[in-house]
């Protein structure tokens, strides 16, 4: 069992500069606690997200680690020129050494595609033309790629990943379609949502890998994302959740609020953090009942991997700090041989 990070970068209280500070001293943290790897979102013209140039952080967190692998979770490949994002993913391969997961995805959001340009009911195709620009130009001395949105003729390619014949590819999905999609290409997988709904995502990618692979589901990742605060008491973690957690939630639907007509596109999360511990979607509580319950979903999803989100909203850099000393101390070495 292995244990990762997942950040939305959200807004906080605090001026930007000093929360990137913040956050390249907590992944180093992370780094020198032993978590597999640290994954970023991408978003838009929203609070939900200040680093969404996902390329330029990770440079700047590659520099400041030595053994966590990082990558996007997702980058949104309609808003990318393949040719330009296979550079990108070449060079951010290197800069880390070779500890680079590249997280691939059309973008929930219809009003961040909007802004954009980008037409939402179009662009899972324009995803998946990107993808087949993308996964050839990684894999060969030139790019050929004639698609419906994106064509190339005879381009070299100069750049390449350090990590043969490409660095790994993530799908996350909350939906049992993209899950099943992921699992058809024998990606690594996350997904989210309460534990009946992760539960349904997970079984779909399974069944999906398994037929692609003989019937074995072979040493692809599969996680779930759960946001986290470990605390000397369940009630301290609640206490120092509450406010954090309602920062992000609104964060979250910020652009869901600004565009009301518009359609709900965040309704595998929970508004209230006790609601949303309940239906498993975080992890809030002393030592001894995070490791219970983080247990009990291992058992009841069968995954491989937890992704968690110990920093978000106004949560101080203390407690998220502290929050990762205990679960690096006294949760991670417990659960890491299940």
């Amino acid at each position: 069992m292995k244990f990762g990070l997942f950040d939305h970068v959200d807004r906080s209280d605090r001026p930007l500069a000093q929360q990137l500070d913040e956050r390249l001293e907590f992944v180093a943290a992370a780094d020198s606690a032993g978590f597999h790897g640290y994954h970023v979102a991408e978003h838009h013209a929203t609070p939900l997200n200040l680093v969404p140039v996902p390329g330029v952080y990770l440079g700047a967190v590659a520099n400041a680690t030595k053994r966590i692998r990082l990558g996007p979770l997702v980058y949104l490949l309609p808003l990318y020129s393949p040719l330009r994002l296979i550079e990108e993913i070449c060079m951010l391969d290197h800069l880390s050494h070779g500890r680079l997961d590249v997280g691939i995805g059309r973008g929930v959001s219809p009003f961040e595609l909007n802004y954009h340009k980008v037409d939402h009911d179009k662009s899972r195709e324009v995803f998946a033309d990107a993808f087949e620009a993308i996964l050839y130009g990684l894999t060969h001395d030139r790019l050929d790629h004639k698609g419906p949105y994106y064509s190339y003729e005879n381009v070299p390619m100069e750049l390449k990943p350090l990590q043969q014949p490409h660095p790994p590819f993530w799908y996350p999905s909350s939906a049992e379609t993209g899950a099943t999609w992921s699992g058809m290409r024998g990606m690594s997988f996350s997904t989210l949502g309460s534990v009946e709904q992760a539960g349904r995502c997970i079984a779909a990618y399974k069944s999906a890998y398994a037929k692609r692979n003989n019937g074995t589901l072979g040493s692809g990742m599969i996680g779930v994302n759960r946001h986290l605060v470990v605390a000397d008491t369940d009630e301290d973690a609640y206490r120092i959740a509450q406010p954090a957690y309602q920062r992000w939630y609104e964060n979250l639907t910020h652009l869901e609020r600004q565009n009301i007509s518009g359609p709900r596109y965040t309704g595998a999360m929970f508004a209230d953090v006790r609601e949303a511990a309940t239906r498993g979607s975080v992890f809030l509580g002393s030592p001894e009942t995070v490791r219970a319950a983080i247990e009990r979903q291992i058992a009841a999803l069968g995954i491989n991997y937890m992704i968690l989100g110990f920093f978000f909203g106004t949560l101080p850099f203390a407690d998220a700090k502290r929050s990762l000393d205990l679960f690096a101390t006294e949760i991670m070495p417990k659960l890491a041989p299940l």
